[in-house]
């Protein structure tokens, strides 16, 4: 083989495909080529074999299997004793230091000694050359693992006619432990490779059966905790590393090169946060836009509440589009966005469907949203990610934000945040028969004519709009809904004591539904009152309280995460909305919408996630007031 090129046209395997490394020793004339064949190939002579006892070359020959996705490796001519010993050691430690399970063909009635003294020897010259390199990987990668479980796995594969299998005269006894014992016994201690287990069959008549390596074959290949499938480019460029090393005698020096083993060798080491299921993928795998990945199914955590919606119409058209609920549709405002989250509750939007969901738009027999408009999908917590951009994450923060946006926009309003929300609201949840807010100019008695911060008042019963001395008597209007209890009406119909208008009229269908709205949107109408008064308060009381979960907290943050300035009483602290992290204001005076964490106005980011790109939702604004 020539170049990696060459060496992947010849393995007849994509470049992109992850594999792991197979490979097989044994004594000459031992089967290891037709184990192989039989084992891999269902048969087909992939490697030559021959009746020959004699081994004629001494060399390495790798052949691609499609089905298990590995690089079987069959080795000619690296046992027994040979004049160019050398030669022979530098090829079995390549093929140790790229192969994740090496294969032990014995054909013999009894496992000898030289089984023991080869595994022993090749374990010791391992360790020999490849322990600086290996603990070099383990502090490049951050594996706080022994270094024996970075190296290879060993399956002694012992085939016998006459004679029983290892431990089955005694069922109670383990064959990996007698193993364990005869080589403390010879003085051998492999401790290079990370697990050594025996599979032995008994053929009373040919052929071979070859099912139970090829089970304990799979099993070991499924197992990445510690080494995982790379490309055969990386297979490659490792084997091209140990060739230059290894090009003369092997000197007694300890080695200094870095590439023998590739980061790409050895499992990502994060874990989720929720489950705790380890990522089945190489290291260096978010370099080439890998996400991580679990073989495992996750569980709900409350801490991450790690659920994410699919819009379940987009899903049953063929599409995959994720959702997210928040307290304002893309296209609201921010300050009205905070009125209708106080009476229609969050919203689920779809890019491609619109406002699918609204949690309370209809107050009584709402239906869960799972159960109705989006799929549900419980998924991993990695480390270092943005979690789940969840409205709900982030709705504190996102309430003072929008307070202060607010308050910004007093001045465009004409009129104060708290009189235009109210307004607004009122008429969303008005009985049909209420005069809207915007035609009450004045006092439906006095006509006195009202100011846009004065308080304009309906009478329950015959809906028009009145100053708070006309209107500040109560009684019961049940004709009109609103049951025994006394709610505000005018002078007039106080002294009427009935309503003018036709009552059987009056309560159609639709409007009880509204006037039911009315009672419940009263509270809600109070309550947002109470919200916006929040605009008063200083945001440094209520900081702590409201910070984001994925916030760097403000006790930790000593100085600038880009520039690194010392932070003081002159220098504040402020938060990117996309990443968390602390900057002063000169590093995060930009400012753009970050829908992926629920903010759909333009917020305060830092200098490097404003250059992200972040689709076509995404604007940026610049020069206006900082939002703390």
């Amino acid at each position: 083989v020539t170049n990696e090129e060459d060496f992947i046209r010849k393995l007849d395997c994509k470049p992109d495909q992850h594999l792991k490394v197979v490979s097989i020793f044994g004594n000459t004339g031992d089967g290891k080529s037709h184990t192989l064949n039989h084992t891999f190939f269902y048969g087909r002579e992939v490697f030559k074999t021959s009746p020959a006892q004699e081994s004629c070359t001494v060399g390495v020959w790798a052949a691609y299997d499609p089905v298990h996705k590995v690089a079987v490796i069959d080795t000619e001519g690296l046992l027994g004793a040979t004049v160019n010993l050398s030669q022979r050691t530098r090829l079995l430690l390549k093929v140790l230091a790229i192969s994740d399970l090496v294969i032990y063909r014995t054909h013999a009635d009894r496992l000898h000694n030289d089984l023991f003294k080869f595994l022993g020897d090749a374990s010791e010259a391992y360790l020999k050359h490849f322990t600086k390199e290996l603990k070099a990987t383990t502090a490049r990668c951050g594996l706080d693992v022994p270094l024996s479980t970075l190296g290879p796995a060993v399956i002694i594969f012992h085939e016998t006619v006459h004679t029983q299998l290892l431990g089955s005269d005694h069922p109670s006894e383990v064959p990996e432990k007698l193993i364990q014992d005869r080589f403390r016994k010879l003085g051998r201690f492999p401790e290079a490779f990370s697990s050594i287990h025996y599979k032995g069959t008994r053929t009373y008549n040919p052929p071979t059966d070859f099912s139970g390596l090829r089970r304990a074959l799979e099993q070991q290949l499924e197992n990445n905790t510690t080494r995982s499938p790379r490309h055969p480019g990386v297979i490659f460029k490792a084997l091209k590393a140990l060739s230059d090393r290894f090009s003369g005698e092997i000197p007694d020096d300890q080695m200094a090169h870095s590439s023998f083993f590739p980061d790409e060798y050895f499992t990502c080491s994060s874990l989720c946060l929720s489950c705790g299921a380890g990522c089945k993928n190489s290291m260096n795998h978010g370099k080439e836009g890998v996400p991580h990945e679990a073989k495992s199914r996750c569980r709900y955590s409350h801490q991450y509440d790690n659920r994410v919606f699919t819009c379940k119409a987009c899903y049953e058209r063929g599409n995959e589009v994720s959702v997210v609920p928040k307290t304002a549709a893309s296209t609201d405002s921010p300050w009205m966005g905070l009125a209708k989250y106080a009476w229609s509750g969050y919203v689920i939007e779809c890019p491609n469907c619109g406002v699918v969901y609204r949690s309370r738009q209809y107050w009584f027999g709402n239906q869960d949203p799972v159960d109705t408009v989006v799929r549900t999908e419980i998924v991993h917590v990695w480390p270092g990610t943005d979690g789940f951009l969840k409205d709900n994450n982030n709705a504190a923060q996102r309430l003072l934000d929008g307070m202060n946006f607010m308050a910004q926009s007093v001045s465009e309003l004409s009129l104060g945040p708290t009189k235009a929300v109210t307004s607004w609201l009122t008429d969303q949840i008005a009985p049909a028969y209420w005069r809207p807010n915007s035609q009450i100019l004045s006092c439906s008695k006095c006509a006195a004519s009202f100011k846009d911060n004065d308080t304009k008042h309906h009478c329950r019963a015959c809906g028009e709009g009145f100053c708070d001395s006309c209107s500040s008597r109560t009684r019961p209007v049940p004709e009109r809904g609103w049951g025994p209890a006394p709610v505000r009406v005018c002078d007039n119909c106080y002294e009427a004591r009935s309503s003018r208008l036709d009552v059987t009229e009056a309560q159609g269908d639709d409007e009880g539904g509204t006037l039911i709205a009315r009672k419940v949107g009263e509270a809600v109408q109070n309550t947002l009152g109470a919200v916006v008064t929040a605009i008063d308060i200083p945001l440094g009381l209520v900081k702590d309280a409201a910070r984001p979960a994925y916030w760097v907290p403000d006790h930790e943050i000593l100085h600038c995460h880009s520039c690194r300035k010392e932070f003081s009483v002159k220098l504040s602290k402020h938060h990117c909305r996309a990443c968390g992290q602390g900057f002063c204001d000169e590093c995060s005076h930009d400012r753009r919408a970050v829908p992926s964490r629920g903010w759909d106005h333009p917020v305060r980011v830092c200098f490097n996630c404003n250059k992200k790109p972040a689709g076509t939702s995404v604007f940026v604004v610049t020069g206006k007031r900082p939002l703390c």
